[in-house]
């Protein structure tokens, strides 16, 4: 596994910013597991965990904002 630090620490700062209020707000939270070149796995936790809109939720909405706000080639995986 390899990852960028500076890429990482990006990420990590829009998902607390601007990520994870909104899932709270519905309940939920994200955890990183982990950033593998461009691919970040994460976990999907609370209400957001079981949610049947949850991966539509990582296109739409982490995928999507984490490519606008940090880098257009950032990929999602859920884990």
């Amino acid at each position: 596994m390899t990852h960028d630090p500076e890429l990482l620490q990006a990420i990590l700062k829009v998902i607390d910013n601007d990520i994870r209020p909104a899932l709270n707000a519905d309940g939920g939270d994200i955890s990183v597991v982990s950033l593998d070149g461009n691919v970040l796995s994460v976990r999907l936790q609370g209400a957001c965990a079981h949610c049947p809109r949850a991966t539509i939720t990582l296109q739409s909405a982490v995928q999507a904002t984490l490519r606008k706000m940090v880098s257009e080639s950032i990929e999602i995986k859920a884990v």
